[in-house]
Formats: C-alpha cells, sequence, structure tokens
C-alpha cells in the first residue's frame, strides 16, 4: 500500500493513506481539493501538496498525529466523504476516530450483534474464536519446532454448554496459553527471559513488548470494527464490563500468533541495555519497579508494527479480487465477514487463518 508520509521527504506517487505527521505541517481545503501545507522562510505558509476532493480514491485513510494543523473545512470533506480519519498521538497510537453521523445509520447489524448474545450463535463464535486462537498457536510452536500441547482441545470444547460458558471456555484457553508461552520464552535470552506470561502491570521487558504489540493490535481492530457498523463494546466470548471492548478483546485472540511472530523474532535481538527500568507510585507505600523498552527501541518497534499491519503482505485471497492483501485488510475484511454472520447472510463463521 503507498502511503504519502508529510514529515520532511515527501513522495509524489498516488497515495491510498495520508499520515499528517510532525509540527508545521496544516492540512487544509482548497478551491476543490485537500491542501497540505506548510511554511516557508518567511514564515508564511504555502501549499506543496494537492488532492482533488472529488476523488475519494487519492485519499483512502487519513492519520493526523498531535502537533499537526488541520481545517475544520478539511474535516468536514474527510466525513462526507467517509475516508477513514484516525486522530492519534505523537507516537501514533489512535486516540479518537472521526464518523460522520450516517455511519450509524446501519442499525440492523447492531441489533443482530445484541440478539445473538442471548441464543446458541453466542456460543458458537465463542468456541469458534477459542479454536483459532489454539489454531494459531499450534503454527507458531510449529514454525519454531517446540513442543506442542497434549490437551485435547476440540473435545473440551465440544462438551461445553450455554451455562457459564465464558468461564468454561476460558478455563480451556488458560490450559494451552500457559503450555503455549512456557514454550515460546524459552526461545529468548535468559537474563530477559520472563518466568511467564504477564498482562496488567508487567514488571518485565519481554511482557511489556508483547502488550505493547497487543495494544497496537487492539486499535487496529477496533477501527475495523467500526467500520463494520459493530458495536466494539459488546463481545462474546470476554465479559462485558464498563470501559473494555470485549469484541476487540475477542478479535485480538484470532490474531495474536501474528503478533506474536513477529515479535518473537524482534525479541531475540534485544539485549538487557535495550531495557530501562522505571519506579512507578501505585501506592505511596509500595514503589513499583517494572522495565520497559527504551524510547528509540520503542519508537523503531512502533514503526515497524506499522510496517507489519499495512505492507506486509499475508497470502490469502480477499474477498472480492486479488489472491493476496496486507494485515489490515485481512482483519478488516473478517469485521465485515463477521457481521454478515450475524446478520444471516453466512451461515457460519470461520475466521481465515493466514501461514507464518
Amino acid at each position: 500500500m503507498e502511503m504519502l508520509k508529510v514529515e520532511g521527504k515527501r513522495r509524489k506517487s498516488r497515495p491510498e493513506k495520508l499520515v499528517l505527521d510532525g509540527y508545521g505541517y496544516y492540512l487544509g481545503r482548497g478551491e476543490g481539493c485537500f491542501e497540505i501545507r506548510t511554511k516557508n522562510e518567511k514564515g508564511k505558509y504555502v501549499t506543496v501538496e494537492k488532492y482533488p476532493l472529488y476523488e475519494r480514491s487519492i485519499i483512502s485513510e487519513a492519520i493526523l498525529k498531535d502537533y499537526a494543523l488541520v481545517s475544520t473545512s478539511a474535516l468536514v470533506s474527510l466525513a462526507i466523504w467517509n475516508i477513514d480519519t484516525t486522530i492519534t498521538d505523537r507516537r501514533g497510537m489512535p486516540i479518537a476516530v472521526l464518523l460522520n453521523l450516517n455511519n450509524y445509520s446501519h442499525v440492523k447489524t447492531r441489533l443482530c450483534q445484541y440478539e445473538a448474545v442471548h441464543n446458541k450463535k453466542a456460543l458458537n463464535i465463542a468456541k469458534q474464536i477459542i479454536l483459532s486462537k489454539y489454531e494459531g498457536y499450534k503454527k507458531i510452536l510449529e514454525k519454531y519446532k517446540l513442543k506442542q500441547y497434549n490437551g485435547n482441545v476440540e473435545e473440551n470444547l465440544e462438551r461445553i454448554d450455554t451455562e457459564n460458558y465464558r468461564s468454561k471456555i476460558m478455563g480451556v484457553e488458560s490450559k494451552f496459553a500457559k503450555h503455549y508461552f512456557s514454550q515460546v520464552f524459552s526461545l529468548f535470552p535468559k537474563k530477559i527471559r520472563p518466568e511467564s506470561r504477564k498482562t496488567y502491570k508487567a514488571p518485565d521487558g519481554v511482557n511489556n513488548v508483547f502488550n505493547f504489540g497487543y495494544l497496537v493490535l487492539k486499535w487496529r481492530i477496533q477501527r475495523a470494527l467500526i467500520n463494520a457498523k459493530l458495536e466494539p463494546y459488546l463481545g462474546y466470548l470476554h465479559s462485558t464490563q464498563f470501559g473494555k471492548p470485549s469484541l476487540v478483546c475477542d478479535f485480538q485472540e484470532l490474531y495474536r500468533y501474528i503478533l506474536d511472530d513477529f515479535l518473537i523474532q524482534r525479541c531475540v535481538k534485544l539485549h538487557k541495555k535495550d531495557f530501562i527500568v522505571r519506579t512507578e507510585f501505585w501506592d505511596k507505600y509500595r514503589p513499583n519497579r517494572r522495565i520497559f523498552l527504551r524510547d528509540i527501541e520503542t519508537n523503531g518497534l512502533f514503526e515497524d508494527l506499522e510496517e507489519l499491519f499495512d505492507k506486509g503482505i499475508i497470502e490469502l485471497p480477499r474477498i472480492k479480487i486479488g489472491k493476496r492483501q496486507v494485515f489490515q485488510t485481512l482483519i478488516n475484511e473478517e469485521a465485515l465477514l463477521f457481521a454478515m454472520y450475524l446478520r444471516g447472510k453466512r451461515s457460519t463463521w470461520v475466521p481465515r487463518l493466514p501461514p507464518i
């Protein structure tokens, strides 16, 4: 996917993604076009790029990073033309999305999503998510010649009925996930190797690298679900709680193995000197020391993750045309297929798992 990144050197090829990144750049609307402007030696804004306003294919997505300037007129045009627009912080982590109010008119998908919570479809979805996660983990263990899990996941899932199904399914998941990470972490150098998988407030560096990668995945998925007219906070495997995007968490399970493959290759090259210790005061009487990647390494990791989502080629056919696609389009398409399954347009939903 071609991408125009406004941060010094410019690309003149036709972009599909516009990233407004850095100080001094301004996105405005001229006569019948979007305009990228920057200051000249005299401190006045001058136009350096123009994109026809009535040719949506010129810009299919816009990312507006912190410190970039945008006019209200440009925001109006982005919304009217339904150009995916994400507002991020300086590191590129999404903070908000720009939506046309008509985006909420597709109510049937959300109605079907709510109804599925109370019928057997919810159980089938939850089982399929965990079964797909297990298949992805098997791919990783096979690739790195690690020991496979010897439990019968399929049989254990088959026995689960609708009563308290979430906790039962997560019980099956916890067993093979614990085995999986014990094998994966054995690949890392002893000086940085964690004892076990930790998520919230992990103390060690490698777990925090994995958590960072999963956070990037989370935002990519959330944007795809919103575009598919789904409710990100209503899932079928993870519990429904305030502030928890449970459907996003559900979809994360499908693609963790792809992130893991990428992160394994990054982490095995890391050394103790690549990390830094930070003290956090969650409680004034108990300071906690946690280990993170240094800023320069974190920035490099984020840029490489962006490449993985936007340019990493996956050998898997697209819905309409083409036998290959990038990671982000796979997520986008899977969200659309899932929405079709909820609406009854498809009789089954089996997530497509690309090879690694």
